[in-house]
């Protein structure tokens, strides 16, 4: 047989195994997210059809024709021969996710916190009135919506988070009014998720309209006007290609872009703010590998000082219309004492045991935790580059209030460093020499001891046992509702309290009920008894048969919790 023939059939052989693609057929990795992609689109789908079909029947026959799309282009995923023909239905599926997410926004949703929040203080800068050291509690009294409750018995009702998400809305507002709150996030992450999916690479596209529109947790954030939403957005591009940035010490015009959107994202919510120091403190990792410290160094800092002018100029208004003001509320979030709320590890004390006397332990946790990692990242940049976008969320997880929102609203991020800035990129990094003898079990050694500490204080707040013991003595009400308790409380500890008593059903606590009579302190040791009656005229109960109801009694500095069930009468 001559060669020729040889290779032929070595050629019909090869092309005839199952998995194998010819070289102009798309990699079974990119059928694979497309396919996921096009899945992604009929979650919430169904919902918000049935909410169309009831109210919006124009909406509801767009969205049946959005269920032939997704089918058309599920056949499609799985069938094109070619490349460019998937890029095509890569195109297609964003184009269905962005019209799907148009007719969910356009089927409008409930309000809660954020929303009132946000619309209040965009009417506020509209008008020429202070956004920053007010409080506005009759609009949430107006609009029925939850508030953050504080461990000193009262509630957050003013603007607490950096101004820029309200400068984005205010122009729309005066043009549509208190809409444009809901709104600007929406088409903002809609521009997120396009702009996305043209950094990633070809095969990684899809990913984008699967993680911003396909599943519906941000759609849902961005119609609730979460500020959080444009600040992911303005990352997007920031964290695509991050390794890139600076390369062979020269800011290039994008990398001076991305520069101002780091800062404008800072300007725009807390978030970016735990994100900052992890690209920055890799930046230098990756040009150390490539140039002398200094330079290196010089890079990182033209970088950050750009970022800092964007922010600072989004800030200028704010800051000479009240400095103080301006600092108390950016900071509000971490002095506020918020009680506690979220799927994190202070659950131990909250919804597994009966509380705990040294609940800021948990947020020293926390802090002990976001630094420990950064050391981290700096020792072991090659290893944990990859996961820069994901480390700095992992120290909400020891916070007192640690929604899961906190990762979720930055996963597009995980996304976009996964695909585009993957281990191969750090392999040069420069970090800091360990000593080479039993390398491993150095390794081990240096993260157990940067961690201990994050640990230590979890279990102080975990194993400190409630600080008030009470004892429920009269429940007035039935199985439909409370309208009054009696109880005894006694101060275990050798700390002055000052209680103030909730309950609970779930993971929410009530409103704080009215104590008619009963000490507003308890001194170390002391008992009193306490009558209490709900803010409402009665605190209405589930009809479920395994409900659990109980009562909860905060404390501000020191923040502490002590629980106990309330056994409703049958009736």
């Amino acid at each position: 047989m001559s060669q020729t023939a040889d290779a032929a059939a070595v050629r019909d052989a090869t092309s005839s195994r199952p998995g194998l693609s010819s070289p102009t057929e798309p990699a079974l990795l990119h059928r694979a997210i497309t396919l996921l992609a096009v899945i992604s689109l009929f979650i919430g789908t169904r919902a918000d059809w049935n909410t169309a079909i009831a109210k919006r029947p124009a909406i509801g026959l767009v969205m049946t024709l959005g269920y032939a799309g997704i089918l058309v282009f599920g056949i499609l995923a799985l069938s094109v021969r070619g490349q460019r023909a998937l890029v095509r239905v890569d195109a297609g599926t964003l184009l269905l996710g962005i019209i799907l997410a148009l007719c969910s926004y356009a089927l409008g949703s409930g309000m809660n916190d954020e929303t009132v929040l946000m619309t209040q203080a965009t009417h506020e800068l509209v008008h020429g009135h202070a956004v920053y050291g007010q409080e506005w509690p009759w609009v949430f009294q107006r609009h029925h919506v939850g508030v953050t409750k504080t461990m000193s018995g009262g509630a957050d009702y003013s603007f607490a988070y950096p101004p820029l998400a309200v400068l984005f809305n205010a122009p729309v507002y005066a043009l549509i009014g208190a809409k444009a709150v809901t709104f600007v996030p929406t088409v903002l992450l809609i521009v997120g998720a396009a702009v996305l999916w043209a950094r990633l690479p070809m095969p990684w596209r899809s990913a984008a309209t699967a993680v911003c529109l396909g599943f519906p947790m941000l759609k849902g954030y961005a119609a609730l006007g979460y500020p959080a939403i444009p600040a992911l957005v303005l990352l997007i591009p920031v964290v695509s290609h991050w390794p890139s940035i600076g390369a062979w010490g020269r800011l290039r015009r994008l990398d001076v872009i991305r520069a101002g959107l780091l800062g404008a994202a800072c300007a725009t919510h807390q978030l970016p703010w735990f994100l900052a120091p992890f690209l920055l403190m890799g930046l230098y990792a990756l040009r150390r590998g490539e140039l002398s410290g200094r330079a290196a160094l010089g890079v990182v800092a033209r970088f950050t000082a750009i970022s800092a002018v964007v922010a600072l100029a989004a800030n200028a208004y704010f800051i000479v219309q009240s400095p103080r003001a301006w600092v108390s509320g950016l900071t509000l979030p971490f002095t506020q004492h918020g009680v506690l709320h979220g799927q994190g590890i202070m659950g131990l004390s909250y919804y597994f045991s009966n509380g705990s006397s040294r609940l800021d332990f948990y947020s020293y946790g926390s802090m002990l935790l976001a630094a420990g990692l950064l050391v981290l990242f700096v020792l072991f940049v090659r290893r944990l580059g990859p996961a820069a976008v994901v480390l700095p969320w992992c120290a909400f997880y020891l916070a007192t209030r640690s929604q899961d929102g906190y990762y979720l609203m930055m996963t597009p991020l995980w996304v976009a460093a996964a695909a585009t800035a993957p281990a191969s990129a750090f392999t040069s990094a420069w970090q800091p020499r360990l000593p080479l003898v039993r390398r491993r079990a150095v390794n081990v050694a240096v993260a157990a001891a940067v961690l201990v500490p994050a640990a230590a204080s979890v279990t102080i707040a975990a194993a400190s046992g409630p600080p008030i013991r009470l004892v429920v003595n009269d429940v007035q009400g039935d199985s439909g509702g409370i309208s009054g308790l009696t109880l005894q409380a006694t101060n275990t500890g050798d700390t002055t309290l000052a209680p103030h008593f909730a309950s609970s059903t779930g993971e929410s606590a009530s409103a704080y009920w009215t104590v008619r009579s009963g000490p507003g302190v308890l001194r170390p040791h002391q008992s009193a008894r306490y009558v209490l009656v709900p803010s409402t005229e009665r605190y209405s109960l589930p009809n479920r048969a395994d409900l659990r109801v109980r009562l909860r009694v905060f404390t501000d500095r020191p923040q502490t919790l002590s629980s106990t069930d309330i056994h409703v009468p049958k009736g």
